[in-house]
């Protein structure tokens, strides 16, 4: 409850705080004016006016009225979700159809302010949209229309992870928690968790031959008290996933809570989403928060060096590094993302304002692709999007498990991106210059949404635009001349 939470730490995590969109939305949610909610609050109609003009920042006093008053949780009020917004409506607005009338950031920034839920219905109405086309491209329009305007669990799960900038205090609690009582260095870990799953819950750990698992990696006979964990699995999965079975067998209540926020409620994508926030934990427990954190910083987001020094893999640093997300101890925000040798996504998570394509045909210059042909070898690229935005790239193989002739060269590629004026503090870029324009790769989404004219690369027509076609010329693709 808020009054147990001392002034200094709301202080730390306010600095000067600025909540107008979100106070008017209260107010209005409430149905009061501004001389109603002062008159709750104990200030004046005047005081409430220059907070929602964001001309007076939040003070802590008021900011414990608000949470006394509207049962609300101080820090639901003072989280500042603008950037990510502001960067949707970005994406959204590059979609061809407004290409004759886009208007500018200072026009976006104003809607936010000032129409927050007509922004809010106007993104969901465009992911309606992308949904829908993006499944028809999918499945060539076999479903029912409303099947089609539903969002995929993954999507969901993408969305509700980003919406909580892809940070879940309650899990990294928990793990703290349990790091602190099983004190021990990171190769021990594994030894540990055996000895809790055996001591506190009566469950003991078999590593099986691959034959007697079924082409499954870990079961949980909860009736013979027993987690398998195929021997196809290395070290640290294996240490991975007694972490995650531990997160079900003890932090179910939490998982149920979290989920509570999701915006949809089907069985499936709640039980995507609890795999997804024990995984969260499970990273969590390997990678303690402040410890990751700080080597991230001293080692320059080494990311060998981080899964050495904590007993991971290399995949497993990744998507930790994209959880960095404390207000008070943030890291580099970085996105993360997944894919097959056809470029299918298999995995994404998002901490910046990267538009990652959910069904794959991602973009072909981008060298995440190409990443397959050095396996093993981290490859640094500068990338430019049709919007403008530049962000700093890293793509990798990882390695699958392998326990048969039959499941060789199973690898998928990875990517681990942050904003340009992050890639300073990354060690990979220090044996670059200052990028020039040249520098940077022209990317897109993929071709079905990018609107580049003269792309060497070009699979398809764009979906919503139509390209000029010169009869007495041919192009470097078909698409363009």
């Amino acid at each position: 409850m808020l009054k147990m939470i001392s002034y200094r730490e709301i202080g730390v995590s306010m600095k000067k705080t600025f909540i107008g969109s979100q106070l008017r939305q209260l107010r209005r949610d409430h149905g009061q004016t501004q001389v109603e909610m002062g008159r709750r609050l104990g200030v004046s109609a005047a005081y409430i006016n220059l907070l929602e003009k964001n001309q007076r920042s939040l003070s802590v006093p008021v900011l414990m009225a608000l949470a006394d008053q509207y049962n609300v949780h101080w820090r639901d009020v003072v989280m500042d979700k603008s950037a990510n917004i502001l960067a949707d409506l970005r994406n959204a607005i590059q979609d061809p159809l407004f290409a004759e009338s886009q208007p500018d950031i200072q026009e976006l920034r104003a809607a936010i302010d000032h129409a927050p839920s007509l922004v809010q219905n106007f993104l969901k109405l465009h992911q309606s949209h992308r949904t829908a086309m993006d499944n028809i491209m999918k499945i060539g329009g076999e479903r029912m229309p409303q099947e089609l305007l539903t969002s995929s669990p993954e999507t969901v799960i993408h969305d509700f992870f980003r919406d909580n900038f892809n940070y879940f205090d309650a899990l990294e609690e928990a793990a703290n928690a349990l790091v602190s009582e099983e004190t021990c260095q990171p190769y021990e870990m594994q030894a540990a968790l055996k000895h809790r799953l055996d001591n506190r819950h009566g469950i003991a750990v078999e590593t099986m031959p691959v034959e007697e698992m079924s082409e499954a990696l870990r079961i949980f006979d909860s009736e013979r008290r027993v987690i398998q964990l195929s021997e196809a699995l290395d070290f640290q999965n294996r240490t991975f996933q007694l972490a995650h079975v531990i997160c079900f067998l003890e932090l179910s209540d939490v998982l149920t809570d979290i989920t509570s926020e999701l915006s949809v409620s089907t069985e499936r994508a709640v039980s995507r989403c609890h795999v997804e926030l024990a995984n969260y934990f499970a990273a969590a427990v390997l990678m303690p928060y402040d410890a990751f954190h700080a080597m991230a910083e001293q080692s320059g987001y080494d990311i060998d060096r981080m899964a050495s020094a904590f007993a991971v893999s290399f995949e497993q640093v990744c998507q930790r590094l994209t959880t960095l997300q404390r207000e008070t101890k943030r890291g580099v925000p970085f996105f993360f993302l997944r894919v097959d040798k056809a470029g299918n996504v298999t995995k994404r998570f998002n901490a910046t304002s990267f538009n990652i394509a959910e069904y794959g045909g991602s973009c072909p210059v981008w060298n995440l692709h190409t990443a397959f042909r050095t396996p093993g070898v981290i490859m640094p690229q500068f990338v430019e999007l049709p919007d403008g935005e530049k962000f700093f790239t890293l793509a990798r193989t990882t390695e699958r498990p392998v326990y048969s002739i039959h499941t060789q060269d199973r690898r998928l590629a990875i990517s681990l991106g942050c904003e340009i004026k992050h890639a300073s503090k990354l060690i990979y870029t220090s044996s670059f210059q200052k990028p020039d324009d040249e520098n940077f790769s022209k990317i897109g989404i993929n071709c079905y949404l990018c609107l580049r004219q003269n792309c060497s690369q070009r699979a398809h027509s764009p979906l919503f635009a139509e390209l000029t076609t010169d009869t007495s010329r041919r192009g470097e693709t078909r698409y363009e001349s």
